[in-house]
């Protein structure tokens, strides 16, 4: 990926790919599948200032795999790969590995 950073706190965030299958073995085509509410985490911000100034760092890092709602974020296209850039607080949480 480009050298892109994101500001703030903000983070850019990789679509998992959803089941191409449901569980009966139908396969779902890419018009009617949803698109995943998960994620790994590609790049993080240095994170958001506070009352006095501070920089308080994000909770999640790159590498993470998250959780966020169905409609956070703003789709981008970075070196051709279709990507999310989103708040930290659009995430809802860190799937434990």
């Amino acid at each position: 990926m480009t050298k892109f950073r994101p500001l703030h706190d903000r983070v850019v965030v990789r679509r998992l790919t959803g089941e191409e299958k449901t569980a009966g073995g139908i396969i779902i085509p890419d018009t009617a599948k949803e698109k995943p509410m998960e994620g790994e985490i590609v790049a993080v911000g240095p994170g958001a200032r506070n009352e006095q100034g501070q920089i308080v760092a994000l909770d999640v890092k790159a590498g993470d795999r998250v959780l966020f709602g169905k409609w956070s974020g703003t789709e981008v296209k970075i070196d051709g790969e279709e990507l999310l850039i989103m708040k930290e607080s659009d995430i809802m949480g860190v799937i434990a590995a």
